[in-house]
Formats: structure tokens, sequence, C-alpha cells
């Protein structure tokens, strides 16, 4: 039977007509809202389709949002009267999440991290940098280019000293207006007419202060400098720091640097070219053989430092003068080969040695000895030199190498007991015109040393060779040649192996002093 009620027709059509309202408007804001596709409206049970809802409307958090360490939190934040869902509202809970700023790119994700790192959540930007590069592998390479564009970015040229730069920047290339930096000889040229500048008062009111060096006439100065040069040719150098006028006078007065030359306190006049001295006591090769002797022959002559003629006159010092050091006694001075006298040369041996393995006891490992030792040597100016090979550190040692000390009564632990094994030896320079053969002539910049040996009957020849290392020293090493031994009763020749010996290096010794 056909139900004829007008009030509850009325009710169903205003109900048809209300829910299709809403279902219009729902989708109108949902295409408005969202870029995804519209939400399908369909008339089921809608229990089992969407997630649960709690009592203030939040959507339960599921087990995927745990895992991708979302941010859940943010969708509790609904109105209070908003109790249940309808039909719809999945356009209307997308268009919301994106509206309160929640992550849907990758890109978001990525800012996200970023700002939770800034923070100090580490786990949470972990969890929020591992699921922007899931979505998208090169999310980095994005966030590069929106916030730092290769437009920002000034890019270096290339050319140091750009032809369009303004006439106001300076030339990078130098840091000067006023052109390149200008060569020694122009600086020195700029100095000659500077005097010694006068030290300011500490202020305004004070009186000036006294210098009268700075009233010093030239000559005076140079008479000053050279008596210091006599003394000390280290400390002469160094009054070129004091001021642009003593750097002018150490540098260009001539006369000052021929005399430190041609002087015997630390130029040639002090070198020997020929030997000067026997190294065995007379009464020790005459006990032994008329016929031992150093040099072959009872007639062998020794030279003397002091030549008849004077230094500064010789024809051979001026031919080199003029041919090799551009007639500049400076940096004869310099660069001729010469050695030191306020020093010794020590030469540091180091080399690893394989042990002997225990014959009762299975090792995994061979043992090594890392051996040390050293070798010394100071020259006199006399023409002698000391030889010493220890074991003794510099420090041990460096205070006894004198001529006092070599003697064979070294008993005890007394400090001087190191130079017990010393021997006693004489030097030479090789020079033009010098060689033990009259017919050969050598060449300038080897040093021959010849020393006692273990026994009278031996004899240590070293040839070494004058050479600079550092920056700016000159002739403060000896580099090995060869290292012989002679056998003066047969007058046979063995030669030592050079395979751990190191070049000697100068040290200076404050004790020395001039090495008189």
């Amino acid at each position: 039977m056909e139900d004829t009620n007008p009030e509850l027709e009325s009710f169903r059509q205003r109900w048809r007509e209300e829910v299709s309202a809403r279902s219009k408007e729902r989708q109108i804001s949902g295409k408005l809202l969202s870029p995804r596709p519209e939400a399908r409206t369909e008339y089921k049970t809608v229990t089992n389709k969407y997630p649960s809802f709690n009592l203030t409307g939040g959507v339960l958090e599921n087990d995927e949002d745990i895992a991708e360490g979302l941010d859940v939190g943010a969708y509790h934040d609904s109105d209070g009267g908003e109790v249940g869902r309808r039909l719809g509202d999945e356009a209307n809970t997308a268009s919301k999440g994106k509206s309160t700023g929640e992550p849907q790119s990758a890109l978001d994700h990525y800012e996200k991290a970023v700002e939770r790192e800034e923070q100090g959540n580490l786990g949470d930007s972990l969890n929020l940098y591992r699921k922007a590069y899931r979505a998208h592998s090169a999310v980095d390479q994005s966030y590069k280019d929106k916030y730092f564009p290769p437009s920002s970015v000034v890019p270096k040229s290339a050319n140091k000293n750009p032809s369009n730069a303004p006439v106001t920047v300076p030339n990078p290339a130098h840091h000067s207006l006023e052109g390149p930096t200008p060569s020694l000889s122009e600086l020195l040229s700029a100095f000659s007419k500077l005097s010694i500048p006068i030290a300011e008062p500490p202020t305004d009111r004070s009186p000036p202060l006294p210098c009268p060096i700075a009233s010093l006439p030239s000559e005076l100065l140079i008479e000053i400098l050279l008596y210091t040069a006599i003394g000390d040719v280290a400390s002469f150098a160094r009054i070129s720091r004091a001021c642009k006028r003593f750097a002018y006078l150490v540098s260009t007065e001539e006369r000052i640097w021929r005399r430190i030359c041609c002087g015997s306190e630390f130029g040639f006049e002090g070198m020997y070219y020929r030997w000067s001295c026997d190294i065995f006591p007379t009464t020790l090769v005459q006990s032994l053989n008329r016929d031992i002797v150093l040099g072959g022959s009872d007639d062998t002559e020794y030279s003397t430092a002091s030549a008849s003629t004077p230094l500064d006159q010789d024809p051979l010092t001026l031919s080199l003068l003029r041919s090799t050091y551009s007639s500049s006694w400076r940096r004869m001075f310099r660069t001729r080969p010469r050695i030191r006298f306020s020093g010794c040369y020590i030469s540091t041996v180091n080399y690893v040695r394989p042990g002997a393995s225990s014959a009762t006891q299975i090792s995994w490992n061979s043992p090594v000895h890392i051996v040390t030792y050293y070798r010394y040597l100071r020259f006199f100016r006399d023409g002698t030199a000391v030889s010493l090979l220890t074991t003794s550190e510099p420090a041990d040692v460096v205070y006894h190498l004198t001529q006092e000390n070599m003697h064979s009564h070294h008993t005890g632990a007394l400090p001087s007991a190191v130079m017990k094994h010393a021997l006693r030896g004489r030097w030479r320079l090789s020079g033009l015109g010098t060689g033990e053969v009259a017919e050969v002539a050598e060449r300038e910049g080897d040093l021959y040393v010849e020393t006692q040996g273990v026994d009278i009957k031996y004899m240590y020849r070293m040839h070494l060779s004058l050479r600079s290392a550092g920056r700016g020293a000159k002739n403060n090493k000896l580099s090995w040649k060869s290292f012989w031994c002679h056998n003066r009763l047969t007058d046979d020749w063995a030669e030592f192996g050079l395979g751990n010996d190191r070049p000697f290096i100068w040290s200076r010794v404050k004790s020395y002093g001039m090495g008189g």
C-alpha cells in the first residue's frame, strides 16, 4: 500500500535538496582550494572507508605515519565544534593541511628539515631529510637553486689587474700606487742621500732625544763600521737592519769588504792552499823509519797563510775578482769557498741495522737496531784540525774540541773524556795552481783533511766539497767526495764506503770566539 503522507514526503524532499546543496558546495570548495582530484561522493556506508575519529575530531596516527616520521600532531588542531566528518571531507582535510603549512612536496620536507636542524632537533630533521630524498633524489639541488641561485654569486675575475677597473682602485698585483717593487740596486740608490733618523720624543712636550751618531760625518761612520767588521763580521752585517743609512753603507762600502776579504780574521788571508804542518810528531816518525813521512819525502815544503804579496795585490786574486765576482769584494767574501773558525762542522748519521733472532725462541718479527753516531770536524787558524767519531751528542762534545784536549791521558768520567778517541789532523783548500802535482791545476771549492789513523802507520784522508745549505747561508756545508785510508809502510790506499755517512753542517759555538 503506497504511503501518501504529505508531511513525510515533504521532509524527504527537503532532505534530498539539503544533501544535494551541501554536496555541490563541498565540490566547488575542493576544486578551488586543493590541486588534488575531486573527491568522489558515494552513498555507501562510511564506517570502513574513513579512519576512525577521536572525540575531538582528529585522525588517529597510523603505522605508516609513525614509520616515516611525519609530524602528525597538527592533525589534532581541529575546531572543538566539529565532532564528526561528513561526506566529501577528504577535500577539506587536504586543503586544510596545506593551508596550515604541512610539508607536501619533497622541497617542503627539505625546508622543514633544515629548519628543524637549525633548532637542534637532529632526529626530526634526519627523518624529514630521508622523506625528502625518497620523494626526489636531487632535492638538495632544488633547494640550492631556490635560495642560492647562480645569479647571486659574484664570479672572481681571473685577471688580477683588469683593464676596466676604476682609476681609484690600486693594482692588486703589487698593492702599490707607485708602480712595481724596485730592485735592490734601486733601493740602495734611493738610500744614498738619507741620513740617520732621530728617535721621536715620547710625548709632544718632551725634548728631542739625543743621537750623537746622527751628526757624525760619513768618514767616521765608515771607520767605526770597519772596526766592527774586523771584530765580528756577523755583527757588522746585522747593523744594516738599524736604518736605511746603515743599510746603504754596509751594502756598498767596498773598502770595508776588501779589508774583510784580505784580512786573516775572516777572510782569505787565513786560508791555506798548501799543507802547513805535519800531523805526526817528529820523534815518532824518526823512531819508525826515516822513509815514513806524510808527503812521501823529508823535503816536504809547508806554506804559511800569510804570503809575501798582499792579497789585494795578488794577481790571481785580482783576476778572480774581475772574472768571477764582478769586481765586488762583498760578493767574493760571500760566495768564494772558505773555512769558518768560529764553530765546528757536525755530521749526524742514522741508519737501521737488522738484529739477530733468537735460535731457541720463535718470534713473529725480526728485531732491528737504530744506530746513531756523529762525526765532528773543527779547523784551527794554524792549519791543524781535530776529527772525532763518537756516539756522544753535540752538547757533550763541542766545548771540548780544543787543542788543549788533544792528548791521550783522558781517564775516568771527566766531561773531556769524549776526546779520548779524537784524531789530530791538518787541512788545506784547493785552488788554482796549488795542486800536489805541479802539472795538474785544481779547481776551487774542495777541501782536503788528513788525520792520524788507529796506528801510526795509518793515515786517513777525507776529500770534501764546500757547499751551501739553507736560504742565504754560504759555505756552511761539507759534502763527501771520498774517504781513504793510507798504509804508510806499504804505500797502499783503501777506500771507505760512504753508504751511511751524511754531509757536515757548520754550527757556531760562542765559546770559540773568533777561533784563535
